[in-house]
């Protein structure tokens, strides 16, 4: 069998996305100055914080489990061993939610509304192109054993 094409999405690392993604929104919001009166309170600063603290430690526990089980962690390599526990027991992507929550924590803690609006874009990136490519590899590769898992544990969370 021909090994599956990657699309782009897949193939740009998903902290790189996120990262870009951030800078574009803080670089629109060094020009548009619009602000929500509610991301200016310092508990909503704190929160943010705390998300991302939260997010820093589900991906790094998460890549710790790869890495310990020596798999990949990349989206276009060849996957070697099926995890499924730690983080990956509550929810099938762990990193995207930690590099999600570290986006929205650190945007929240920044007070930029136009940074904190584009947490979409690479979500969606995420969701809709690179999620599904890894999860086609992770059939062919594992078969049964991940469509039980998938079975077992959600997507998000």
């Amino acid at each position: 069998m021909e090994p599956r094409r990657a699309p782009l999405l897949a193939v740009i690392p998903p902290p790189v996305a996120f990262a870009a993604t951030f800078l574009a929104g803080w670089g629109l919001s060094r020009f548009d100055r619009w602000t929500l009166a509610w991301i200016e309170a310092p508990g909503v600063r704190a929160v943010g914080v705390a998300l991302a603290i939260v997010g820093l430690a589900s991906a790094a526990s998460a890549m710790g489990l790869f890495a310990s089980r020596l798999t990949t962690f990349i989206p276009t390599g060849q996957p070697s061993k099926l995890v499924a526990s730690g983080a990956y027991a509550w929810t099938r992507n762990p990193m995207y939610v930690g590099l999600t929550c570290i986006y929205a924590g650190a945007a929240l803690a920044l007070g930029q509304v136009w940074t904190l609006a584009l947490v979409v874009l690479p979500w969606a990136a995420a969701n809709w192109v690179v999620i599904p490519f890894e999860e086609a590899r992770l059939r062919e590769t594992f078969g049964q054993d991940y469509v039980d898992y998938c079975l077992r544990v959600r997507r998000w969370l």
